[in-house]
C-alpha cells in the first residue's frame, strides 16, 4: 500500500481478508455512505422545491413534474461516465471530486430560488442537480471491489441504503422548514446542506482508499456492454430502484395534485416512503445472501403489482389513507428489491468464472475479473435503472394531464412488473433440465 493507493487487494482470501481486507473495507464503506447520501439528497432537491412553490411561481403540476423529471433524466445519465471515472481517477479520488461538485447546483439554486425567475432556469439548475444522482454508480462500483463475494449482498445494500436514505432525509428537513419557518423559505434548505456537502467531501478525502487493479481495467465497462446480463439486469433494476427514484420524487406532487393536500400536508407523509425504502434496502441484500437474489426478486416484484393494484382500487375509493398505505408498500418492496438484484449482479459473474475455472483457468485472476466487470456492470445497470425514475414521472405528467389523476399511470406500473416478474422467473429462478456432461447455460444457473 503506498500514499491512497493499494496495490495488492485479495478480498478472497480469507487469511487476507481477516487481518487486512475488512477494517479497510469497512472504513471506505461509511465513508462512501456519507458522499452518496448527500448526493441523493441534492438530486432530490427539487423534488422538495416544488413543495414550496405556490401559485406565486406560477407554475401547474405537469410543469413542476417536469422539473423533477429533468433532475431524474440528467442523473440517470450522468452514472454512466460516473462509473468510468472511478477506473480513470480512483475510487478515493472520485468520491471527493464528485463531492465537491454537489456545490454547483446548491450554490447556483440559492441566487435563483423565488419567485419570478424564468422557467427555463428553474429547468436549467434542475438539470445541474443531476451532478447527485451519478454519485451512486461511482459508490457502488468502488465498494464492490473491497468486499468479497459472500458479503457484497449485505454491503452494497448498507452503501445504497445509506445513500438512499437522503432522499428521506432532505424531505424530512424541509418538512421541519415549513413548520417552523413556512412555504416561503426554500433556501434554508441549502443553508443546511451547502456546509454538509464539505464536511463530507473531507470525510472521503481522509478515510477512503483506491484499489490499483481497478484503475487499471479500464476496460472492464466494454466486456460489461457486451454481457447479455447485463442488458436483463438493467431491465429489472428499473422495476426496483426506478421505481424508489421515481416514486421518491413523484409522492409529494401525487398527493398535493390528487388529493389536495397543503405544503405542509404533503411534507408530513412524503418521507416515510423514502426512509422505509431506504432503510429496508440492506435486508434485500441480506435476505438474497441467503435465500438467493433470484428468489426474493421474483417473489418481490410479484408484491409490488399487488401493492399498484392497491392504489388504484384506493384512487377509486378517494381513500388517502389505503393510497398512502399501498404508494409505502410499493417504497418497501422496491427496497427490499434494490437490495436482492444488486447482489444478483455479483453472482451472476462470479458464476461465470467459476465454469472458467473448473475449465482449467486459473483461480486469482479468473475471479479478479469477474469482480472487476461486475463492478463496471454495477454501474450501467444503475445507470439504465435510474431512467424508471424519468420515466415514472413523464407518465404521472402524462396521467395526470390527460386523466386529472394518477390512475393510468399505476396500470402501466402494474402491467411492467407483471412483465419483470416473468422475465425474473425466466431467466434466473426456473432451471432447465441439462443433459449429462453438458456444462448448464449461465441463464438457467441460480443466483
Amino acid at each position: 500500500m503506498r500514499g491512497r493507493w493499494i496495490d495488492h487487494w485479495e478480498p478472497e482470501d480469507p487469511a487476507f481478508w481477516r487481518r487486512v481486507g475488512a477494517p479497510i473495507a469497512r472504513r471506505n464503506l461509511w465513508a462512501s455512505i456519507a458522499v452518496e447520501h448527500v448526493g441523493f439528497s441534492v438530486w432530490t432537491l427539487w423534488s422538495v422545491f416544488v413543495l414550496f412553490m405556490g401559485p406565486e411561481y406560477g407554475l401547474d403540476a405537469a410543469a413542476k413534474f417536469l422539473l423533477v423529471s429533468t433532475a431524474s433524466f440528467v442523473g440517470a445519465v450522468l452514472r454512466v461516465p460516473y462509473t468510468f471515472a472511478v477506473a480513470r481517477f480512483g475510487g478515493r479520488n472520485w468520491s471527493v471530486i464528485s463531492g465537491l461538485l454537489l456545490l454547483v447546483p446548491t450554490v447556483a439554486a440559492a441566487f435563483v430560488l423565488q419567485p419570478g425567475t424564468p422557467y427555463w432556469v428553474f429547468l436549467l439548475m434542475a438539470a445541474l442537480a443531476g451532478v447527485g444522482g451519478g454519485n451512486f454508480a461511482s459508490s457502488m462500483t468502488n465498494i464492490n471491489a473491497f468486499y468479497p463475494d459472500a458479503r457484497k449482498g449485505l454491503a452494497l445494500g448498507l452503501n445504497a441504503g445509506g445513500g438512499n436514505i437522503g432522499v428521506a432525509v432532505i424531505q424530512l428537513v424541509a418538512l421541519l422548514i415549513i413548520a417552523v419557518a413556512g412555504a416561503g423559505q426554500p433556501k434554508i434548505i441549502l443553508g443546511v446542506y451547502i456546509p454538509l456537502i464539505v464536511v463530507v467531501s473531507v470525510v472521503a478525502a481522509l478515510g477512503m482508499d483506491n484499489i490499483t487493479s481497478v484503475r487499471n481495467d479500464t476496460g472492464a465497462a466494454k466486456l460489461a456492454l457486451a454481457h447479455r446480463h447485463t442488458a436483463i439486469m438493467s431491465f429489472l433494476y428499473i422495476g426496483t430502484f426506478g421505481s424508489f427514484i421515481g416514486y421518491s420524487f413523484a409522492f409529494g406532487l401525487v398527493l398535493q395534485t390528487q388529493f389536495g393536500r397543503t405544503p405542509l400536508e404533503a411534507a408530513a407523509v412524503t418521507f416515510i416512503g423514502p426512509l422505509i425504502g431506504s432503510l429496508i434496502r440492506p435486508l434485500g441484500g441480506w435476505l438474497a445472501d441467503r435465500l438467493g437474489g433470484a428468489r426474493v426478486t421474483f417473489w418481490n416484484f410479484a408484491a409490488m403489482a399487488l401493492a399498484s393494484l392497491l392504489c388504484i382500487g384506493a384512487s377509486g375509493l378517494g381513500s388517502l389513507g389505503l393510497f398512502t398505505a399501498g404508494f409505502i408498500c410499493l417504497f418497501f418492496f422496491a427496497g427490499v428489491g434494490n437490495g436482492s438484484t444488486y447482489k444478483m449482479i455479483p453472482a451472476i459473474f462470479r458464476r461465470e468464472a467459476l465454469a472458467r475455472i473448473a475449465e482449467g483457468a486459473e483461480q486469482g485472476p479468473a475471479l479478479r475479473h469477474a469482480r472487476r466487470v461486475s463492478g463496471a456492470a454495477l454501474g450501467l445497470i444503475s445507470a439504465v435503472g435510474a431512467l424508471g425514475g424519468l420515466l415514472i414521472n413523464l407518465a404521472f405528467r402524462q396521467s395526470f394531464a390527460a386523466a386529472g389523476s394518477g390512475v393510468p399511470a399505476f396500470w402501466a406500473f402494474l402491467a411492467f412488473y407483471v412483465v419483470c416478474v416473468a422475465v425474473t422467473y425466466a431467466v434466473y429462478v426456473r432451471v432447465a433440465p441439462v443433459r449429462a456432461g453438458a456444462r448448464p447455460r449461465l441463464a438457467s444457473v441460480r443466483v
